[in-house]
């Protein structure tokens, strides 16, 4: 049986004005925070959703401490309860 994993795609443009697709890997809530994981050829990313009046948008994460601690909680998470 063949398993085809259906993803969702988002483009993003850089501060360069280059545009790049990556697959959403994982949408989740952390410290009353939501962040969305992102893949692309290798290169895997993590950014905070932020709310706008409504409107929705990425935001980077400049601090290092934070991404790690959330990417270690993720991480623990996804051990914990593994998707079948």
């Amino acid at each position: 049986m063949n398993h085809v994993e259906k993803r969702d795609f988002l483009t993003i443009e850089d501060e360069h004005g280059i545009e790049k697709q990556y697959a959403v890997e994982a949408l989740f809530e952390m410290e009353g925070n939501a962040y969305v994981l992102l893949r692309a050829h290798g290169e895997t990313i993590l950014m905070r959703v932020e709310d706008d009046g409504g409107e929705q948008y990425l935001a980077g994460l400049s601090n290092p401490e934070e991404r790690e601690s959330i990417l270690e909680a993720y991480q623990i998470a996804v051990e914990a309860a593994p998707a079948d």
